[in-house]
């Protein structure tokens, strides 16, 4: 697979994320946690038994722990970082300070052997933050900061750099399949399911509505979106990927406007160009170079 091929690939990741919003809501009053159980646990499974079909065993789940310990304490760490995060501050404050993940994969990926930092790449991704600053705090009046939510601002930050980590350092094992994601997911829907039991009530879907819902949170950004956005970290070009990732607020919110849960506005509008300029931005070189 050429670094081009790769990074559409990862790309995909980003389109799937995108529906995460809309599904969510569509989804009733799961809470989080159980939520991703069911998907995480569901996509797992489903990943598991692809792998068993396509080669008749297990043996690629056989893997160092270094590459295990990574793999959950990416996604179940950034999830419960997350969800933690959302209940400790204001939810627009601990969202943009979540998003600094796609800016800290563009600086992290300089770290990289074989990976060069440039300045349009940081450019880019600055860009694409302030795009989706605009847009979480739909025209940048909601921000409070408070130093009440000093613990809440903290764990969000942790939650940003447990991702950006995660994805960066998975090109250190761009060796390992991408089919061991399976692996992660499953591991990541049983501790969901254990601090679900911990700290939430139980509300199951209602209809098939839901339960659609929540069987295409699986499918896709819960699921499928992981294994793809892996191929792209791996392989791909990581400054693009990153800062293509702010994408996702916008198309998300795009999505919802289009479902009817949420409005459009000039704000959009200029997230749209800075989010979509940044992407253009970062991704000079590999619009220029012909693929390798």
């Amino acid at each position: 697979m050429t670094r081009r091929v790769a990074t559409l690939v990862g790309l995909t990741a980003i389109l799937m994320w995108s529906m995460l919003a809309t599904l969510t809501a569509a989804s009733g009053a799961v809470p989080p946690f159980l939520l991703n159980a069911l998907c995480f646990g569901a996509s797992g499974l489903v990943g598991l038994v692809a792998v068993w079909l396509r080669t008749g065993s297990l043996a690629v789940m056989r893997q160092p722990w270094p590459v295990w310990a990574l793999g959950v304490c990416g996604l179940f760490g950034y999830h419960f970082l997350y969800f933690t995060a959302l209940k400790t501050a204001p939810p627009a404050d601990a969202s943009l300070i979540c998003y600094l993940w796609p800016l800290l994969i563009v600086v992290f990926s300089g770290f990289l052997p074989g990976e060069k930092l440039k300045v349009h790449h940081v450019v880019g991704a600055l860009a694409g933050l302030a795009g989706a600053a605009l847009i979480v705090t739909r025209g940048g009046t909601a921000l409070s900061l408070s130093p009440a939510y000093a613990a809440g601002y903290g764990v969000a930050v942790v939650a940003a750099l447990t991702w950006a980590l995660y994805s960066v350092l998975s090109r250190r094992f761009a060796g390992v399949p991408s089919a061991t994601v399976a692996g992660f997911c499953l591991a990541t829907g049983v501790l969901s399911a254990l601090c679900h039991m911990a700290f939430e009530t139980t509300v199951w879907p209602q209809g098939a509505m839901e339960w659609g819902a929540v069987a295409l949170l699986a499918a896709l950004p819960v699921g499928l979106a992981f294994f793809t956005w892996d191929i792209g970290m791996k392989h791909g070009d990581i400054q693009v990927l990153g800062a293509a990732a702010y994408a996702a607020p916008l198309l998300s919110t795009l999505l919802l406007i289009a479902v009817g849960i949420s409005e459009p506005g000039y704000v959009l509008l200029i997230a749209c160009v800075l989010i979509s300029g940044g992407g253009l931005i970062a991704a000079r070189d590999m619009l220029r170079r012909p693929p390798r």
